[in-house]
């Protein structure tokens, strides 16, 4: 059950389907801790009258009639700063929900969301949380998370096929001297050679290069060295 607060939540409701404004003007209607004061079916319009009318929060869907609700956020959040915005759409792919973070959205919640989720979200976002849908958190969590690991994760993607089999041959524990006798190079381009790799691979110690290359060779396969 939500309580009611001392004054109101102020909503701007925007979504350019008629029916879903008309369904959602009805549902916030009937609670006493709601005030919808407004709608709009456009970006223009979203932005236009959340700075008229100042909304506590901007209830609306993250496309509107091909334009981008994600511009309008951005809009609205520069421009009326104490205004929160909470999407609440029928799309749940990643690459939404990470814009809508990005622009500035205080939440952002699923069309099919029961109504009382919807009621305390609302709630939510108008006294400073954040809400995500819980059908859409842990695949955004578990991509967020992978895209950390591999931005820090040295890559070896990068290496020339000398200087991979350079660390091939440091991962077998040979010395500078005998990398070179094995592919014929000098123990000063030997040395050159794994400063390069310890560069790029964001390392400085043979151990820490080796230890990595292990870990992205887990078939035990290496680059190919001539006899």
């Amino acid at each position: 059950m939500i309580l009611s607060s001392v004054k109101p939540i102020s909503v701007l409701i925007v979504d350019d389907h008629e029916v879903v404004r008309v369904g959602l003007q009805t549902l916030l209607s009937r609670q006493d801790s709601i005030n919808v004061v407004g709608e709009a079916a456009t970006v223009a319009g979203a932005v236009l009258e959340s700075c008229r009318l100042k909304p506590d929060v901007v209830l609306m869907d993250v496309r509107l009639s091909g334009e981008n609700g994600v511009e309008a956020c951005r809009a609205i959040r520069d421009s009326c700063p104490a205004t929160r915005v909470l999407f609440l759409s029928s799309y749940e792919d990643e690459e939404a929900v990470l814009a809508a973070v990005v622009g500035g959205a205080s939440g952002y919640l699923l069309k099919q969301a029961h109504a009382e989720e919807l009621l305390r979200a609302i709630h939510a976002v108008a006294h400073g949380q954040s809400i995500l849908d819980p059908a859409i958190t842990q695949p955004l969590l578990t991509r967020m998370q992978l895209q950390k690991a591999e931005a820090s994760r040295p890559q070896r993607t990068a290496l020339s096929i000398q200087q991979q089999r350079v660390l091939a041959l440091v991962a077998e524990g040979k010395t500078n001297k005998e990398i070179g006798v094995s592919l014929v190079l000098s123990d000063k381009t030997v040395k050159n050679y794994i400063r390069f790799i310890f560069q790029k691979m964001k390392v400085t110690r043979r151990a820490q290069a080796a230890a990595f290359y292990v870990r992205d060779s887990p078939s035990g396969k290496h680059v190919e060295t001539p006899q």
